[in-house]
């Protein structure tokens, strides 16, 4: 511990300056502010949700694309056990399609 009142009050300043960056960092001054604009918190929250499910059905439309043009692929292979249950699947999600 430093001894003398100056070293005491130089180190209470440098962590003072230390915490009020962190807290910067943090942007709190930015969440309180929203805190108090409810309306822009819902208007945010509807924005990013939708973005995400948008992002989610496109992901999965080409997971799903990918995976049924793989299958296509196998069944054409024309495999004896596999490419009969490759076939079956790829008729009952092109018949879901379909509908």
């Amino acid at each position: 511990m430093p001894d003398n009142l100056e070293e005491r009050v130089n180190r209470i300043y440098s962590l003072t300056v230390w915490l009020a960056n962190e807290l910067e960092k943090s942007r709190i001054a930015d969440y309180t502010q929203l805190l108090h604009k409810p309306f822009r918190l819902i208007m945010l929250n509807l924005i990013s949700g939708i973005a995400r499910g948008v992002g989610y059905a496109i992901g999965l439309t080409f997971f799903a694309a990918t995976i049924i043009y793989l299958l296509q692929a196998l069944g054409a292979l024309n495999l004896p056990i596999i490419g009969d249950y490759i076939a079956d699947l790829v008729r009952i999600v092109q018949r879901q399609l379909q509908l």
